[in-house]
């Protein structure tokens, strides 16, 4: 119940190499990329990345932090396939478990409520079945007997999410025109951090939005970051809009040469 905001780099301290972690956001909108940038800076690896994945798979692929990713897919939207992932993949440096994006969400759903699995359609009759041996089916016990896709709960030790606006007891709200499932990451996990544009009284969260625009309650909260343009070069709209400048040139940058010139900078706001 009490004030729970910390810096960026106090949040990250309290993930560890091993650890199975969420990454909100969707490709490359609402990012928690300061939250990153911190990870980055410090010596975890050895991750299991649950992601709608983004440039946060992208970097933590190429600085070499992720043994295995579990993701629907990985892009930074106006350029189809992320470029540090894909170079990741073709060297065979990390795990994957690709599936379909709606099994994704049924499998944060399954953590959120602390079901072990939840039966789904999505993935029947497509490759997701074979390129995922573990996965199994279930027939229901009604009297339609119908077939189903046992997702796996997809629980996290730690999440991390951007939002909008958040108060210092960490409710968390999206002023934009879709939450990205941020809920259910913060929900399925063990711990959440949330970065946001801006930190307000929790009166002010309501005062001028309306009360669905509260995404994230408090009790799934661990600490709270007031990060300005803590989502750039993704978006954060209505905050900010995607800086293509700055995708392209991540996107066309050598990592290394990357990481040395601007993974200390600060985040910029957007425009």
């Amino acid at each position: 119940m009490g004030d729970k905001t910390m810096t960026a780099d106090e949040a990250v301290a309290r993930l560890r190499s091993g650890m199975t972690l969420g990454i909100g956001g969707w490709g490359s909108r609402r990012k928690p990329m300061a939250l990153v940038r911190a990870l980055l800076r410090t010596d975890v690896r050895d991750l299991t990345v649950v992601s709608y994945g983004g440039p946060d798979v992208g970097m933590l692929a190429a600085a070499g932090r992720i043994r295995k990713l579990v993701a629907a897919f990985v892009t930074l939207d106006s350029i189809p396939l992320e470029p540090h992932y894909r170079a990741a993949r073709e060297r065979g440096a990390i795990e994957l478990m690709e599936i379909d994006e709606a099994m994704f969400m049924w499998g944060l759903r399954a953590a959120a409520n602390r079901l072990p699995f939840l039966p789904v359609r999505a993935g029947l009759g497509s490759d997701v079945m074979r390129v995922n041996p573990g996965l199994r089916t279930v027939t229901s016990p009604y009297d339609d007997g119908e077939t189903f896709v046992a997702m796996p709960a997809l629980r996290l030790d730690a999440a991390l999410v951007h939002v909008n606006r958040a108060d210092r007891l960490g409710n968390g709200q999206y002023l934009g025109p879709d939450p990205y499932f941020d809920d259910l990451f913060c929900e399925a996990a063990d711990e959440a951090y949330v970065s946001c544009e801006r930190i307000v009284d929790t009166a002010e969260l309501t005062k001028e939005a309306a009360p669905q625009t509260l995404l994230i309650g408090r009790h799934t909260v661990a600490g709270v970051v007031e990060a300005p343009g803590g989502a750039h070069f993704t978006s954060c709209v209505p905050d900010y809009g995607r800086d293509e400048a700055a995708q392209r040139e991540y996107a066309t940058t050598p990592w290394p040469e990357y990481a040395e010139r601007l993974l200390d900078s600060p985040a910029r706001e957007g425009s």
